[in-house]
């Protein structure tokens, strides 16, 4: 079993035990379970019952099976901050099959890895990073000796639910752009069968994977997702609309080329390429590397990586964002971005589009306008 600790869990040992020998306080704790209760949209009066879910709970068995991928996914959660509670509670699953952080390897590890799905089944959550190929029988990426295809399918039968992180698993990534030579999907392509979760990103952001597993562990189930199987508490809204540099975006204040004096005010990234108008991601509010910034406060342009097909439909990464559909986003992206957002966000839907035809009339003799009937550039991005 990998243990990422110095401060190893005793045999029977429960979250709240673990936790008190770690010198967290009750106090602390609470705060925690607070601040991921108003996170997972469950508000304040789940306290208690989040608090109490997660300090009785033994740990859970989790296998985590890495495919065709980078491991930046891997290196995005280990990341994650600094000892936080958050950490520990990552560190109260027991993690008992994962080839990037496993010291063993070989027929012994893979034995292993039975022997706990077989101990665990019906019980243990898969978590797998990495597309699936599927050209030429698989061939192009192999496990002992088995192709990716086979190993997922085995390991999902036994599990109690399943949750594919990162780009690659959510559709398959830069692997699957054209022309996909290895033919390869995402982990929804094929697990049809189990209580499914997307943590959608290249890389997702740590702070998603935590709430989303204490969610499963407090309720027994994944929460609530949308139409690209990702939780809405973190992908119900778009970038633009939590970006703080929409005030620049609505009175017209775009960066035109970078390092020009606008890009030093911090002016809307928008004209040199930003998708936040199309990209559903909670980026804004959890940020990087402890909440410290993120590419649009780093000045760099969102390339929409949490949404599928993201190589092929929001390329060239530094240039205006696609048409969608026959729309003429560089003129109506505001009424756009309100449409797609209708499945995740209701009401308020309603509301960003009446504002963005107000916004739009107002920029229509600043931005082109795609001539009706132009061909629309990539495809359908599956946005709600």
């Amino acid at each position: 079993m990998f243990s990422p600790t110095t401060h190893p869990w005793v045999e029977g040992q429960t979250l709240g035990e673990h936790l008190e020998s770690r010198g967290v306080g009750r106090r602390e704790f609470l705060a925690y379970c607070r601040d991921l209760s108003i996170v997972l949209g469950l508000g304040t009066a789940m306290t208690p019952r989040v608090a109490h879910a997660l300090q009785s709970m033994r740990r859970p068995s989790v296998i985590w099976l890495e495919l065709q991928e980078c491991t930046g996914c891997v290196e995005s959660v280990l990341r994650s901050g600094s000892p936080t509670v958050g950490d520990l509670v990552l560190d109260m699953i027991s993690l008992d099959y994962s080839e990037a952080l496993m010291a063993g390897a070989g027929e012994a590890v893979e034995r292993a890895k039975h022997d706990v799905m077989e101990q665990n089944r019906g019980e243990y959550l898969l978590v797998v990073t990495g597309s699936v190929p599927l050209a030429e029988d698989g061939i192009y990426l192999t496990i002992a000796g088995r192709t990716a295809k086979e190993v997922l399918e085995e390991a999902a039968a036994g599990a109690k639910a399943v949750i594919a992180l990162g780009a690659c698993a959510h559709w398959g990534s830069v692997q699957a752009a054209r022309p996909n030579p290895t033919g390869a999907v995402g982990i929804p392509s094929l697990v049809k069968d189990k209580p499914l979760a997307v943590i959608a990103g290249c890389p997702p952001i740590a702070d998603v994977v935590t709430a989303t597993i204490v969610h499963f562990l407090t309720f027994g189930r994944l929460p609530a997702v949308d139409s690209q199987l990702r939780p809405t508490f973190a992908y119900g809204a778009r970038i633009h609309d939590q970006c703080p540099k929409r005030a620049n975006f609505d009175a017209g204040q775009y960066v035109e080329a970078f390092d020009d004096e606008a890009a030093k005010k911090g002016w809307c990234l928008y004209k040199v390429g930003c998708k936040g108008p199309a990209t559903f991601s909670p980026c804004p509010i959890f940020m990087w590397n402890g909440s410290t910034s993120w590419p649009i406060g780093a000045g760099h342009p969102c390339i929409g990586c949490t949404e599928p097909n993201f190589w092929d439909s929001m390329t060239p990464f530094y240039g205006r964002l696609p048409d969608i559909a026959g729309f003429g986003v560089e003129s109506k992206v505001d009424l756009i971005g309100a449409a797609l957002a209708v499945g995740a966000l209701g009401g308020v839907a309603a509301h960003a589009a009446a504002t963005g035809v107000h916004l739009a009339r107002q920029r229509r003799r600043e931005l082109p306008v795609v001539e009706a009937g132009a061909e629309p550039k990539g495809g359908d991005r599956g946005q709600n």
